[in-house]
């Protein structure tokens, strides 16, 4: 079992003098700060949705607002697209800096903006320079870890990371409370450059016999591999459909609970307590996935998921579209709380064959899963009206089909000979 980022050559500068090893929990702690920076951009936001509409001038129900959401993704994920690479060319660190670089640009911006539109744009470059942190932290998971031991650091990284969505929308209503909404992207230009800084206490985690010459060529050949690999294709298949249901959710998040279920002012503590079973989940993924194997806990978790998405459904249909809040929010929140049972364990295996191009393939696959689940996130979102039923329906279409291409990426054991002839 790997306990620290130990490759060797990464702690020594140029004049020999060894840098200070991060610890376990350090290396993970910041891992998951560099993830948690790009969900920041999104949670903090929510509960200003409706100063949004009154100072832009939008209808009280539309559903512009979740546009913010929508676009930040697909920066995301086209950005990612070039920072994978990049980190394969020239390292980790320096794509950190240019994308904190990027991601505070896109801050100022959305603070200035004059217009709605503006700000729609300064959003994009926001999640341009979040693919920066949000690659590099996938990459240096891979760079330390193998196998099961992947799995779990990614799990526990993401039981660090849903801290964000559990703090961030009540701090937002804190901020918005006491300054001007617009504060509450400074702050994230402020933490952008706090983690800026602690990210200079990080070695360079790829070793140098990984770094790939700079030319498109290979990075095609990169791209063209994670396709041809039948358990990275269909891995990555499966992670477009969860990846639309959170984007559907977190888009339709504060009209389903503040409009549909009439609970507006309780948004931020409901928000955090289902992100809190994400926490729970992801810890327990942790200790699950090294006893039980990640075959045997995909097809568990993928059939709960479904059982539960199925039952949301009925009960939805049954109501009339519009089922109690106690009913409809627990059967939520345990339906995506099983996610964390997937997305981890999906992302790790899906690049068990990619070990000598983590930075690519990582980046490619998230590329994908990001832009067409914000896709398609986006069209459920905007289906969704004065009933949940287009909400229920969607994650029941989303959850089986998610089921069917998951079982069509065969073992995930990272011995078995993935690349199909």
């Amino acid at each position: 079992m790997v306990h620290e980022c130990l490759v060797p050559e990464l702690f020594m500068s140029n004049s020999g003098v060894r840098n200070m090893i991060l610890g376990r929990r350090e290396l993970l702690s910041l891992v998951a700060s560099l993830m948690a920076l790009m969900a920041l951009g999104i949670d903090i936001l929510l509960p200003a949705f409706d100063d949004i509409r009154v100072a832009f001038g939008l209808a009280e129900d539309s559903s512009a607002p979740g546009q913010l959401i929508t676009v930040y993704f697909i920066g995301l994920a086209v950005a990612q697209l070039f920072f994978g690479p990049l980190s394969d060319w020239y390292g980790r660190k320096p794509v950190i800096y240019v994308g904190v670089t990027i991601y505070i640009i896109g801050c100022i911006g959305s603070a200035i903006a004059p217009n709605f539109v503006t700000l729609l744009l300064f959003r994009f470059v926001w999640g341009v320079g979040a693919a920066g942190t949000r690659v590099v932290a996938v990459a240096v998971i891979r760079d330390c870890y193998e196998g099961s031991q992947m799995a779990k650091a990614l799990s526990e990284v993401m039981a660090f990371f849903v801290l964000v969505p559990i703090i961030a929308p009540t701090f937002g209503a804190g901020l918005i409370a006491i300054f001007p909404w617009k504060s509450i992207f400074w702050f994230c230009a402020l933490a952008a450059v706090a983690l800026c800084m602690w990210s200079l206490r990080l070695p360079e985690t790829l070793a140098p016999e990984h770094k790939t010459r700079f030319n498109w060529a290979s990075t095609k050949a990169g791209y063209r591999r994670v396709l041809r690999t039948r358990l990275t294709a269909s891995y990555t298949l499966a992670s477009i459909f969860l990846q639309a249901v959170f984007v559907m959710y977190l888009s339709s998040s504060e009209r389903i609970i503040g409009d549909i279920l009439g609970r507006g002012d309780q948004f931020p503590i409901i928000f955090g307590v289902v992100a809190t079973m994400f926490g729970i989940s992801a810890l327990l993924n942790g200790k699950f996935v090294v006893v039980v194997g990640i075959k045997k806990l995909l097809f568990f978790s993928s059939s709960t998921l479904v059982s539960f998405s199925c039952i949301l459904l009925v009960v939805t249909l049954v109501e009339g579209g519009n089922p109690g809040f106690w009913v409809f929010i627990p059967l939520l929140a345990i339906v995506l709380s099983t996610f964390m049972f997937i997305m981890p364990n999906l992302n790790s295996a899906a690049l068990f064959p990619m070990g000598d191009i983590a930075g690519t393939a990582g980046a490619f696959t998230s590329a994908i899963r990001m832009s067409i689940g914000a896709a398609i996130g986006g069209v459920l979102n905007a289906l969704i009206d004065e009933s949940l039923t287009p909400f229920a329906v969607g994650i029941v279409a989303m959850a089986v089909l998610a089921s069917i291409s998951l079982s069509l990426g065969g073992d995930p054991e990272p011995d078995v000979n993935y690349l199909e002839s």
